[in-house]
């Protein structure tokens, strides 16, 4: 019977995975920040998953882990090998941050080594190790509780910012999804080993990547921690981008002022270098007091203050405090100060630029935009100084060249959502300033709609540019023809924009005699937009001979909205023609009373005078007007009626 006692031995290897997936659970079950989910069923190379929890909630945020035991003797330098299949790695690498635990069996120990680790040896390696079949992991760093929860901080530091750009782009209309794209902050795998992470941070912020810098600050920060030296790069990256042109991100930047100021008395650092950029923290939180110290403590420090570049750079922004305090012209010396040491400082340029134009010296203004040439850290204020040259340009009466200006920014407006505004601003301010000024805004505001159709304000000035053009004489086509382009636009310009429109357009039917259609327009903007309007509306009325119509808007504009001698003549008109005859000599006597050579209401108060029978009033008036317009068109029709006046 003994041939039944010949069992199935249980190898040493399966014995060291259950010791090594025992202690596992152990540790896992040590630690606050991730909770074990099992070994996979089908393990085609994950031993087990484990799943990141945040303030006692679960995240679905996972780990991949692979599991390795060993009770082989330790290397020299400490550390144990175990191989494993290349395709075990090609696995582990789908998932962010998988690693790799050696248990080591005779000091019952945990080690780490993390699947990117293990790729990066091998690709700096110079070998073919791609057609290796197995690979070598070596095991060097214990893992821990603390390891735990420093990774758990960074995966799902990492898996939100991936989540959150998943959301963004998921729930954006096909319309939106572009501009969606190009406001997406940069994707940035911070590796979980503090040196890699710490010469990358110091190498993305020297090359000018602070908006990389700031979108992973928080992988930076569990990678690091926050007392770490080389945060101070992610720290300098926030203050930077909160002295340009986004928000500051207050918390950082607080974060930062407390991070500098406790290496102000290490004496591992250059103390003005400290003061310079705690400075610069202070000013990007609006502190420009406290800022101003921070400059001139960093300029007292020689170490600091020797460097041409650095102080130039100081000068400049203690001249920007200077600036925002109120005191303009000290700042103003300040960047002169500071072009003296370094003359090619953009900044200085950029703000003695900015000064000059505030203060309407446009030639002055342009000549130091001229001169600013940004560095790539400064490539969105490249863009910015474009902007400027535009309106320095436009003020010096250059149109030809702010158009050209124009062209060139708008090659940038998918990337800098501000240019296609600013742009229309400065061509609506100065696009209907003469007939060149016009002809190039048009081909402009044709671009702008065809690029943002959506924009009624556009559409506006398309149609008041077209207006202008016409009044200084200029071939705009037939009314018939024009009339369908602005039916077209028309149809999309907000009502708070249309009434002017509509009132121009009335102005050339008037022109070519064809009231109804003037008193069409002049209606539709009328009952826009109200008010002096109604001017218009109620001549073409009078034009007309709709007298009880027109009578009221004009009572109301003579008496209200606009009483100059034009009002009170149509309403004269209004009124003799509607019977009210001392109301029409009270009116035209009011605008001969507002604009004494206003000749025709004179000859017709005359006319009311004599068909209200008063034959004396009406000589009198008609004298009057005769020997102040004696060649006056209807001086003939009266010497016709009443010959004796002769």
């Amino acid at each position: 019977m003994k041939s039944f006692d010949d069992l199935p031995k249980r190898d040493r290897n399966h014995a060291l995975e259950d010791e090594a997936e025992a202690a596992f659970k152990a540790l896992i079950s040590r630690s606050d920040d991730f909770v074990f989910q099992g070994s996979d069923r089908k393990d085609y190379g994950t031993d087990c998953q484990i799943e990141v929890v945040l303030n006692g909630q679960a995240t679905n945020v996972r780990v991949h882990v692979q599991l390795k035991g060993t009770e082989r003797a330790l290397n020299a330098d400490g550390s144990f090998s175990i191989a494993v299949d290349r395709a075990n790695l090609n696995y582990l690498i789908a998932q962010p941050y998988s690693f790799y635990v050696g248990y080591y069996s005779p000091s019952k120990s945990l080690r780490v080594s993390f699947v990117d680790a293990v790729l990066r040896r091998y690709e700096h390696s110079g070998k073919g190790w791609t057609d290796q079949q197995s690979l070598t992991i070596s095991f060097t760093e214990e893992l821990t509780v603390d390891r735990l929860s420093r990774l758990a901080s960074l995966v799902i530091s990492g898996a939100r910012i991936a989540r959150d750009r998943r959301i963004a782009q998921t729930t954006a209309t096909l319309e939106a999804m572009p501009g969606v794209l190009r406001k997406a902050e940069p994707e940035l795998h911070v590796p979980e080993d503090a040196a890699l992470a710490r010469q990358l941070a110091e190498r993305l912020y020297e090359s000018g990547a602070d908006r990389v810098l700031s979108a992973a600050f928080e992988q930076f920060l569990s990678v690091l921690g926050a007392d770490h030296d080389a945060m101070g790069f992610c720290y300098m990256a926030e203050i930077n981008l909160g002295m340009g042109y986004q928000s500051p991100d207050v918390e950082r930047i607080e974060a930062a002022l407390t991070h500098l100021r406790s290496r102000l008395d290490t004496g591992r650092f250059q103390v003005g270098s400290l003061h310079y950029t705690i400075g610069n923290a202070l000013s990007a939180l609006g502190n420009e007091q406290e800022a101003k110290t921070s400059y001139i403590a960093a300029l007292e420090d020689t170490d600091f203050s020797s460097s041409s570049e650095m102080a130039a750079q100081c000068y400049k922004n203690l001249g920007t405090s200077f600036e925002r305090l109120g005191e303009e012209d000290i700042a103003a010396e300040h960047y002169l100060e500071a072009l003296r040491l370094n003359s090619n400082l953009p900044e200085a340029h950029n703000a003695l630029a900015h000064y000059h134009h505030r203060n309407g010296r446009y030639g002055e203004a342009l000549s130091y935009f001229d001169r600013v040439v940004f560095t790539d850290r400064q490539l969105g204020r490249t863009s910015a100084i474009s902007g400027w040259r535009i309106n320095v340009l436009f003020n010096l009466g250059d149109a030809r060249a702010a158009f050209r200006e124009i062209n060139g920014l708008l090659s940038n407006a998918d990337s800098e959502p501000w240019i296609w505004p600013w742009c229309a601003r400065q061509i609506a301010a100065f696009g209907r300033t003469s007939v060149e000024s016009a002809q190039l805004a048009l081909t402009f505001w044709d671009r702008c709609i065809a690029t943002h159709p959506e924009l009624g304000r556009a559409r506006t000035e398309r149609l008041l540019t077209s207006f202008y053009l016409r009044s200084e004489g200029e071939d705009i086509g037939e009314y018939s023809e024009f009339r369908s382009l602005f039916g077209h636009h028309i149809a999309l310009v907000d009502a708070d924009d249309a009434a002017l429109p509509w009132d121009r357009l009335g102005h050339w039917a008037q022109d070519e005699g064809n009231w109804e259609e003037a008193e069409l327009c002049y209606r539709k903007a009328y009952e826009l937009a109200g008010g002096h309007y109604g001017y218009c509306l109620g001549t073409a009325l009078n034009f007309l001979g709709r007298f009880e119509e027109s009578r009221p808007i004009l009572l109301e504009q003579a008496e209200h909205l606009q009483p100059d001698a034009m009002s009170w003549f149509q309403l004269g008109v209004a009124n003799g023609n509607t019977g009210r005859s001392s109301e029409a000599i009270a009116a035209y006597e009011k605008a001969i009373e507002l604009d004494p050579e206003y000749d025709i209401a004179m000859f017709n108060l005359g006319g009311v005078h004599w068909n209200d029978g008063n034959i004396i009033g009406a000589k009198q008036m008609w004298r009057r007007a005769i020997e102040r317009f004696p060649d006056h068109e209807l001086v003939e029709e009266i010497r016709a009626r009443i010959p004796s006046l002769f």
